[in-house]
């Protein structure tokens, strides 16, 4: 029962089991060889598909979105209308396309005119499409945190590179000019020898006990929890039925772990960018973090965490710093952040203009990269770095190894709010040293038949 294919159970009701293809996927040979269409399926439209994912990828024309998958029936039908309007406004063909909707998105995985597709689903839904689709032969673009749990995280990026499929990871960070510059400009020495990493990132506020009430009809409940435990529907705990505002499921820690893994992902990826640490993580984690004592929401609020690398570097996380990186050496300091840019409208961005790129000395930013030194990834656009590498069949800017180690930063980092004192990390082993309760936190038990457990990798 352990290692069952869910595959084949998701689908019993179909013609016949789900067979995983070949591990070259079709987009070497087939539809999506240069010049062609990818064709794309959309899994999840909520509000980051909505606002961020699907324009990012319908904006360009070697792309085109041609399913949806969502438990609730009614997010996918305004999905379904949200990409053929946009489809018939740019075209002007208002029969374009004609979107597929699926209630399960086994059923769209089984389609072989799907080349890729897009996961925009809550977080405790990212890791078990994403293998599911590697294992389908279908390239991936996954919003972050990468994984739920740092074992599925290992999981994914085992499987994904197994089957030679293209998985980009939503840390858009990696596109926007002023990270990249700013890793460089660190990355060479303008800064001196770097000492310590300063990121802000807030909390999340807790909020009253919801109260049990009737799931809708246009809900499949029980999948929507998947591998996460059995518990009563509360609308202010899943997603707004009226409207695509910020969900409530972001607060509750059976589905997450709060801004750590949220908006943590992006910073971390980024700072391990700057400080050449993407492919390993810290030795030691500790953390002191608040907690609600009541209510539905779950997750931390104010905290700080400090992590200490092997290279020397010391990383500091809290709210109590600006939102942002701060690079520290021994000439000076750097500090990026994403300025007036927001990926969507409830993006907890402190009101007011801040400088994208700043530096102790203006001439830091004035300094040019040799040719002789180190040049970092050049992406101008996040979605559009993922269709180019669909073609190319590169790595693209954020693949799934190095999303795995920042959300695994994370996680780690969410244990140590738990765990009082200094946890040690082997990062070869991806577990903690002489610990065994901070171990017991590196996976969740997972609800039968949902879960990377019940894939038969």
């Amino acid at each position: 029962m352990k290692r069952r294919n869910f595959l084949k159970n998701s689908i019993a009701t179909t013609a016949g089991a789900l067979v995983i293809p070949t591990v070259v996927p079709s987009t070497v040979f087939g539809k999506t060889a240069p010049g062609n269409t990818i064709n794309i399926g959309q899994i999840g439209c909520g509000r980051i598909a909505r606002s961020h994912d699907l324009p990012g990828v319908m904006q360009y024309d070697v792309a085109r979105v041609t399913a949806v998958a969502d438990v609730d029936k009614k997010r996918a039908t305004e999905g379904k209308q949200l990409i053929e309007n946009y489809y018939a406004r740019k075209t002007g063909q208002e029969k374009y396309v004609d979107v597929k909707t699926y209630d399960d998105y086994h059923e769209m995985l089984q389609d072989d005119s799907l080349d890729a597709v897009i996961i925009s689903t809550p977080d405790h839904w990212h890791s078990q499409p994403a293998i599911e689709a590697a294992l389908a032969g279908k390239d991936i673009y996954l919003q972050k945190p990468t994984s739920l749990t740092i074992v599925e995280g290992r999981q994914l990026s085992d499987i994904v590179h197994r089957q030679g499929v293209i998985l980009q990871v939503g840390t858009q960070q990696r596109s926007s000019a002023q990270f990249r510059v700013a890793a460089e400009l660190v990355r060479n020495g303008r800064i001196g020898k770097i000492h310590t990493v300063k990121i802000g990132l807030p909390g999340d506020p807790s909020g009253p006990v919801f109260e049990e009430m009737p799931v809708p009809e246009n809900l499949n409940f029980d999948r929507w929890l998947g591998s996460t435990p059995e518990v009563p529907y509360t609308e202010n705990c899943v997603h707004p039925q009226q409207g695509y505002g910020r969900p409530g499921w972001l607060r509750h820690e059976n589905y997450g772990a709060g801004m750590i893994t949220g908006w943590g992902q992006h910073h971390y990826d980024s700072a391990a960018w700057g400080m050449d640490t993407e492919y390993t993580g810290p030795l030691s984690v500790e953390a002191v973090a608040q907690f609600p004592k009541s209510g539905s929401w779950n997750v931390h609020g104010d905290f700080m965490v400090k992590q200490e690398y092997q290279n020397g570097i010391t990383v500091y996380t809290s709210g109590g710093f600006p939102n942002g990186i701060r690079y520290e050496g021994t000439e000076g300091w750097i500090f990026v952040t994403r300025g007036a840019y927001r990926a969507t409208a409830s993006d907890p961005i402190p009101e007011g203009a801040t400088k994208a790129l700043d530096a102790s000395d203006p001439k830091i930013l004035e300094s040019k990269i040799g040719e002789n030194e180190i040049h970092l990834y050049v992406s101008e656009e996040q979605h559009r770095n993922w269709l180019d590498c669909i073609r190319s069949r590169k790595q693209p800017i954020s693949p799934v190894e190095i999303g795995h180690r920042a959300c695994t930063v994370c996680l780690i980092s969410h244990i140590a709010m738990k765990i009082p004192g200094i946890l040690r990390w082997n990062p070869e082993t991806e577990r903690f040293i002489d610990n065994d309760l901070a171990n017991s936190m590196l996976s969740r038990p997972q609800r039968f038949p949902y879960g990377t457990n019940y894939i038969d990798l």
